[in-house]
């Protein structure tokens, strides 16, 4: 038996994560998807190899239920709590999109000319793929922390450095896609 509500308001999710965010305040933890990926690390043994590796990771496992609840929730949701329309973009949107010959998703949550098997075993494609991570790798050391940890959980516990971080997100992904995206394609 499928289970279908149609897609959820904005508003039930930001309260979810509202809520959350109150009960880490309260025992006074804070998350981020890339800190979990140092534990993970670590507890594989790359503190061998790295100083940056070398910490307690027990106290921080808690935090890889986040890493479980995003695989089982989206699992969740995209087989049970879905209508089966996909993502809806605005239909400016999909012009500007083929502006820069990527076609509509047509439904999917990502398009075929950036995350296709076949767009990765292109010299262009891998290139970029490459040439993304590691930006996103070093900006994510850089700013000491992602997006999610920095606007949900740095955001909500009021840090400064958390507000400067996410600003530069936004003025970083607008320049990338007004005009860095259009040379790439």
């Amino acid at each position: 038996m499928e289970l279908i509500l149609g897609t959820w308001h904005w508003a039930i999710s930001g309260f979810l994560i509202s809520i959350v965010m109150l009960v880490l305040i309260y025992f006074g933890k804070s998350f981020g998807m890339s800190s979990n990926l140092r534990t993970m690390c670590t507890m594989a043994g790359a503190g061998k190899f790295s100083d940056f590796f070398k910490f307690d990771w027990r106290e921080q496992k808690w935090s890889l239920a986040v890493v479980l609840g995003a695989f089982v929730g989206g699992f969740i949701a995209f087989h049970f709590l879905s209508d089966g329309t996909g993502v809806n973009l605005n239909p400016e949107t999909v012009h500007n999109l083929s502006l820069l010959h990527i076609d509509a998703p047509n439904g999917k949550l990502m398009p075929d000319a950036l995350f296709s098997i076949e767009t990765l075993q292109t010299p262009k494609g891998f290139a970029i793929l490459l040439i993304g991570g590691l930006l996103i790798g070093f900006g994510t050391r850089y700013a000491g922390g992602c997006t999610s940890g920095h606007a949900i959980s740095g955001l909500s516990n009021l840090q400064l450095p958390s507000l400067v971080a996410v600003v530069g997100f936004f003025i970083g992904g607008l320049l990338m896609a007004h005009f860095i995206l259009p040379y790439i394609f």
